[in-house]
This record gives structure tokens, C-alpha cells and sequence, in this order.
């Protein structure tokens, strides 16, 4: 088994996470059957870079200590409700890349996360998965790390 350290993101990293980026839309996307997502890669660069220089967006990061090789990430935004009692943070992106998977990057990562929430003064973190069969994997890897499902699916509307 792989081990792995894990460090917050600069925008030097911008590259490298906007490449699993795209595996993870472009994964969805084979699995679903539909195109939901615009894949550009240097939009996508350009706007990691943007966000985290903004401090927008933080990004962790699973490196793999044998072969420096980025092994996953995982994204993290701040926002406010009534709902949540105050500040908590949404998980956009979670990606861990195939060869890497069940090797324990994607625990670290959460465990990462929680951390940072918990140092931020979050009350929760939120994460929508796909609803669909393909993806009872990844609702099931949420729930063995105490996510509970918490509501209906995600919508949206293009503005």
C-alpha cells in the first residue's frame, strides 16, 4: 500500500489539478452517458488558478510519497446558511485517479478536509454524489467516512 503526504494547493498546482479535473468530469460523463460538463482544459487551468489566488477555493492535495506522482485532490469552498447554523464548507470535487484508488489517498483526503473545516470553525461539510447505481461506490466510501444523506438531488439552472 501507498503512502501518501498531503499538502494545500498553490496556484503552481493549477495544472495538475485541472488535469484530474478533467478525468473526473470526462469519467462522469462516460458513466452517465451525457454531456454535463464543458471539459476545456486551459479554461479550467486559468480558473484554478484564478480561485485559489482569490482564496476562493482550496484544494488538497494526495502526493505519493514513492513516486511524487499527484495520487488525488480534493476541493473545498466556504459558504453560509440558517440551515447549517452558520459557516460550513461544500466539497465540489473529490478525485482520486484510478490507479490510486482503495489504497487509501481518498481517506486522507477527507480526513484532510474535516481538519481543515474544523480549523476553519465549520459546523459541517456537504457533498452531492451522482444518483445513480454507478456511483453506490462512492455514496457508500461518503458513508463509511460519516456522511449521512442529507437531502434530494442536486439541481440546477444554467443562468
Amino acid at each position: 500500500m501507498s503512502t501518501y503526504a498531503i499538502h494545500k494547493a498553490t496556484s503552481v498546482d493549477a495544472a495538475a489539478i485541472a488535469s484530474m479535473v478533467q478525468q473526473l468530469l470526462e469519467e462522469i460523463m462516460a458513466v452517465t452517458g451525457g454531456a454535463h460538463f464543458h471539459v476545456d482544459l486551459p479554461a479550467i487551468v486559468e480558473r484554478c488558478e484564478r480561485f485559489i489566488a482569490e482564496g476562493i477555493y482550496t484544494v488538497l492535495i494526495a502526493v505519493e510519497d514513492t513516486g511524487n506522482a499527484a495520487a488525488g485532490f480534493i476541493s473545498l469552498t466556504e459558504t453560509h446558511s440558517l440551515y447549517a447554523e452558520g459557516a460550513f464548507g461544500i466539497i465540489p470535487e473529490l478525485y482520486v485517479q484510478p490507479a490510486f484508488r482503495s489504497g487509501g489517498a481518498g481517506q486522507l483526503l477527507l480526513d484532510a478536509a474535516k481538519a481543515y473545516g474544523r480549523s476553519r470553525g465549520w459546523q459541517r461539510l456537504e457533498v452531492t454524489t451522482p444518483p445513480l447505481p454507478a456511483f453506490d461506490r462512492t455514496l457508500g466510501f461518503y458513508q463509511a467516512n460519516g456522511f449521512d444523506v442529507a437531502g434530494g438531488r442536486k439541481m440546477k439552472v444554467l443562468l
